[in-house]
């Protein structure tokens, strides 16, 4: 499903600036932000079922708040999201139906909880609890900035419709919600990302090592996410603390968002919307990744890359050549196709 806001790109296929959106979860600070208007309507039906891009010129400068949906659109919003949490009630009844045995872990997990934020707060705590660190406490913390902070519950929501539709392994949104580390991982950054960008800085950095215990996911509390993420498999994935990662960006295991060295300051590469990154995947140093590109698996980027391009290798180069890349006409990370022109432009494919 087309996320809203992120097709601007499309008006200038090499814009002079990186028109990422500043990301964050710290609601006191509204953003600036270059919002195109995009929609439904942005997207054209393709003969295999896909959507394509295709650019609207209707754009505004504006202020992006949590408050400047109208009175109606917040009620529509918020019966959508209803929506999702009875589905997983219902999904988890379903699930305690077929197999009896999973009654008390479901019941636990889902079925007791009044809302997403209580259940993601308590499955979050009792995974990420140690001897020394209690779930009850946990979970207590989390609770409190999950329903104190609604761009986040946003984001969860985004996030899990993202795997639901894009990864075929995921069976039902309350597969994905007990099941992929990737899935949890990404919400106990979210997590720790707000306290990092509130001053418990300290508390966020014993998160991040928990989840890298756990999931096997590093992420630095000081990076910022988009939504409607995807982290497939998740093993391995490693985010430095500048790392910028945009709306509705697909990544596989194994990948590093890292910086180059020792350097100090802005060091880490910024992830435009529709992005897709192949598993294996090194990307280093403060550098661009332009929205809808797609990077092959195993590559290793040193520099910038432009939108709607595929670029792979170790050092990756652009498919289709620097003078005349092949430009992508579909978003990579909906499409989660990681082959298409990369056969063609190499002489030998195994």
């Amino acid at each position: 499903m087309m996320r809203g806001r992120f097709l601007n790109f499309f008006l200038n296929p090499t814009p002079k600036k990186w028109s990422l959106l500043s990301l964050t979860h710290h609601k006191s600070q509204p953003h600036q932000v270059i919002s195109v208007e995009a929609n439904s309507k942005n997207l054209s039906p393709h003969h295999d079922g896909q959507k394509i891009f295709t650019p609207s010129f209707n754009f505004k400068y504006g202020i992006n708040t949590l408050h400047t949906s109208s009175v109606v659109e917040q009620s529509e919003k918020e019966e959508v999201e209803d929506c999702m949490w009875k589905k997983m009630k219902e999904e988890a009844k379903v699930d305690v139906t077929v197999e009896p045995i999973l009654s008390g872990y479901y019941h636990v997990s889902i079925l007791s909880h009044k809302s997403l934020e209580s259940a993601l707060a308590n499955y979050l705590a009792v995974k990420l609890s140690s001897v020394s660190l209690p779930s009850t406490t946990l979970s207590d913390l989390f609770v409190g900035v999950l329903e104190s902070d609604k761009e986040i519950m946003d984001a969860v929501k985004n996030d899990m419709k993202a795997v639901k539709e894009r990864d075929p392994a995921c069976i039902t949104h309350v597969h994905c919600f007990l099941n992929f580390k990737g899935f949890l991982a990404c919400q106990a950054h979210r997590i720790a990302h707000s306290l990092w960008s509130n001053g418990r800085k300290v508390l966020a950095v014993i998160i991040q090592n928990r989840v890298c215990e756990v999931f096997g996911v590093d992420i630095h509390p000081g990076a910022k996410f988009g939504s409607g993420i995807l982290f497939d498999h998740a093993t391995g994935i490693v985010v430095g603390e500048t790392a910028v990662i945009g709306n509705d960006v697909s990544i596989l295991h194994s990948v590093t968002l890292g910086g180059t060295g020792k350097a100090h300051g802005d060091r880490h590469p910024k992830i435009g919307d529709g992005v897709l990154i192949g598993a294996g995947t090194c990307i280093l140093g403060n550098i661009k990744v332009g929205e809808g590109a797609k990077i092959g698996a195993g590559s290793v980027v040193i520099k910038d890359v432009p939108p709607r391009t595929t670029v792979v290798g170790n050092p990756a180069k652009l498919v289709g050549g620097k003078n005349n890349p092949i430009k992508l006409d579909k978003i990579p990370s909906h499409t989660m196709d990681h082959v298409s022109n990369i056969a063609e432009f190499y002489d030998y494919v195994v």
